[in-house]
């Protein structure tokens, strides 16, 4: 991937790809500040000073990660977006960092009941959203972002987190379950109906 312009964001960069070099072989206990200074070719003070620890390094990578590894498709269509977007989630997910970046990110979040949204959950968001706004301007009712998330991108993480990561195939059949939903057919849509009303079933409809 080419490197971003803007010194801030090549820092970020540089850093980020150390981390994910250093993980290639270590555990995250391992790392350490003067490692991934060592690694990136950026002085500890500032690593220090924009991101002051590991944890926080770590979030901030995990929340990075959709758009460095599942960038926004621009297919023409929202279906084609959908699908494209889909699958490149699982595809990431799938990886060889794909769970160890999600357990990074699960394992910073704090037990307060009354917590706000994690950054990995805004950026995905605004992604998303991004992804919806642009279905609309091109005259299609793409469903809510709340939606989306529910039906398509929560099941492609249960499965990363907790049984063999969803491929593909399942990926595009999760966006079959989106689309062809009643919150998400809209008056005089020619999409199918769904199978009554049967919830999503994370094990069948995503592996």
């Amino acid at each position: 991937m080419q490197r971003p312009h803007g010194r801030s964001a090549r820092v970020r960069y540089q850093v980020h790809q150390a981390v994910i070099d250093l993980l290639a072989d270590r555990t995250v206990d391992e790392l350490s500040i003067p490692l991934v200074a060592e690694r990136s070719g950026v002085h500890q003070a500032t690593i220090y000073r924009r991101w002051g620890s590991i944890p926080v390094l770590l979030s901030d990578l995990v929340a990075a990660g959709p758009a460095r590894t599942a960038p926004l498709p621009d297919t023409g269509t929202l279906r084609g977006d959908l699908d494209a977007y889909a699958a490149a989630v699982a595809d990431s997910l799938a990886g060889p960092l794909g769970v160890l970046m999600l357990r990074a990110a699960v394992s910073n979040i704090p037990p307060d009941p009354d917590r706000g949204p994690s950054a990995v959950l805004l950026e995905r968001t605004r992604q998303l959203q991004d992804m919806l706004d642009r279905a609309q301007a091109r005259g299609e009712s793409p469903p809510s972002v709340d939606r989306l998330l529910e039906l398509v991108v929560a099941p492609l993480y249960f499965h990363a987190l907790f049984g063999p990561p969803a491929g593909a195939e399942q990926a595009r059949r999760l966006v079959d379950r989106l689309l062809a939903s009643p919150a998400t057919r809209q008056p005089g849509s020619l999409l199918p109906e769904p199978d009554g009303d049967r919830p999503v079933d994370l094990a069948t409809d995503a592996g």
